[in-house]
């Protein structure tokens, strides 16, 4: 086993889960630390909750979709195979791991914070503080930039190796991948963001750490397509890109056809062409006109001359999908460095289902992704005050009328899902 260097920046040295599970330190049965909760191993092996999916990666190799998708694949044991570690575990070579260090832990701590070797021992004692732990090598995780692009290393893919769900891995039963960074970072919070944590480090705000997600999807989408190693499988396009379902539908050669195509906006592409994948650039789209309407038009721009492209050939999509790339990346810059307010969820949730937006539901992982960004938008809402607990829960039914109609990709009706969300996202706009 030659593991890559997806995970490996810099020169620390991973020293493993363990060196982090002491009583004193993050290993305690119950959360009472002064500092920290204390108890974040706890919660990082939860087993009965999606808090607990880092730590069980590595375990779900040795499971028989594991083994299934890798003997399909002709990878030997999936619980070897690089292609499978990059992402269910810290992957890092032999000559970075210390005597401490087990790949099967999965995704451990320093997946996420970084090889602990130069901050470990001085992390939590005076005079140390958060700059000076960065400084020595931890990752700065409360930046969104920062934790968009450390998740979407396995939540989308990388370009560094070992870390890309191709559409051979889906096709033998890898699960469909998908990406929103706040409602990922809200499972897998294994700490409290309270006073001290603002104080050592500064408060994280849901919307900013959704709309730079959105951004940074994106990016790392177009950038990967970019790639002539990537974005193509032999003569063919890599597939995984594309809308899974504008393929895997029900399909009939009687005389009376089922159109599932409709025509949408956002995407000027020839009839019977797969779509791109582009639920995060119709979320991007409704958070430019948003939080930075002076890029939303060159954004829109853009993502439109991208979508033309594919009906021209691979030079000319490599070349719209570069631009677009580099308005994600501004997008991204403008949106973690401006300050949030308390009526932006309220905006951004109305700009997701506007006249601009609406119409661009056409397919399942966009409108999928649409339902998550309103529900993630509307708990950020109540955790900042704007909106109390019982407001909430007096339009869960409108919501969840919304999840209902993307339960299924089998199911899904594009008109249906549009009404839903509009009732859901104008039950909101009433509480503003």
């Amino acid at each position: 086993m030659s593991p890559s260097d997806a995970q490996t920046s810099g020169n620390g040295r991973y020293e493993g889960v363990a060196t982090c599970a002491g009583s004193t330190c993050h290993g305690r049965a119950e959360g009472n630390g002064e500092v920290v909760r204390q108890d974040e191993i706890a919660t990082w092996q939860e087993p009965s909750s999606s808090t607990g999916a880092h730590s069980r990666a590595y375990a779900a190799l040795a499971s028989p979709r594991g083994r299934q998708i890798a003997a399909s694949l002709g990878l030997g044991a999936a619980t070897s195979a690089p292609a499978c570690l990059g992402c269910h575990a810290t992957y890092v070579p032999q000559s970075r791991q210390g005597a401490r260090f087990q790949v099967s832990d999965g995704v451990g701590c320093e997946t996420c914070h970084g090889p602990s070797s130069g901050w470990l021992a001085v992390h939590y004692a005076a005079p140390a503080t958060h700059a000076s732990n960065v400084a020595a090598g931890l990752n700065p995780l409360e930046r969104p930039q920062t934790r968009a692009r450390i998740c979407l290393d396995c939540h989308f893919g990388s370009a560094d190796g070992n870390q890309f769900v191709t559409h051979s891995m889906m096709a033998a039963g890898h699960p469909r991948v998908a990406f929103e960074l706040d409602l990922f970072s809200a499972l897998q919070q294994h700490h409290d963001e309270d006073d001290d944590y603002a104080a050592r480090k500064g408060g994280t705000d849901s919307v900013a750490l959704w709309a730079v997600g959105q951004a940074e999807a994106v990016r790392r989408s177009t950038d990967l397509f970019a790639r002539d190693g990537i974005g193509t499988q032999g003569v063919f396009p890599e597939y995984y890109f594309y809308d899974c379902h504008s393929c895997h539908r029900s399909i009939s050669d009687g005389p009376q056809r089922k159109l599932t195509f409709e025509t949408n906006p956002g995407r000027p592409i020839p009839f019977g062409m797969a779509p791109y994948n582009d639920e995060n650039i119709i979320m991007l789209s409704a958070v430019s006109r948003a939080l930075a309407p002076g890029r939303a038009s060159a954004f829109d721009a853009a993502s439109k001359n991208f979508h033309r492209a594919m009906g021209q050939g691979r030079g000319q999509a490599v070349a719209a999908a570069q631009k677009l790339s580099g308005e994600a990346a501004a997008l991204s810059t403008a949106l973690a460095q401006r300050s949030y307010s308390g009526n932006d969820a309220f905006t951004v949730v109305q700009m997701i289902s506007d006249r601009a937006t609406n119409p661009r539901f056409t397919d399942y992982a966009g409108s999928a992704q649409a339902v998550m960004a309103v529900d993630t938008l509307l708990n950020a809402m109540v955790r900042d005050g704007r909106i109390t607990v019982g407001a909430a829960a007096g339009i869960r039914a409108n919501i969840n009328r919304a999840y209902a109609a993307v339960r299924s990709p089998n199911s899904y009706q594009p008109a249906q899902f549009r009404a839903a969300l509009g009732q859901a996202t104008r039950a909101i706009g009433a509480l503003r």
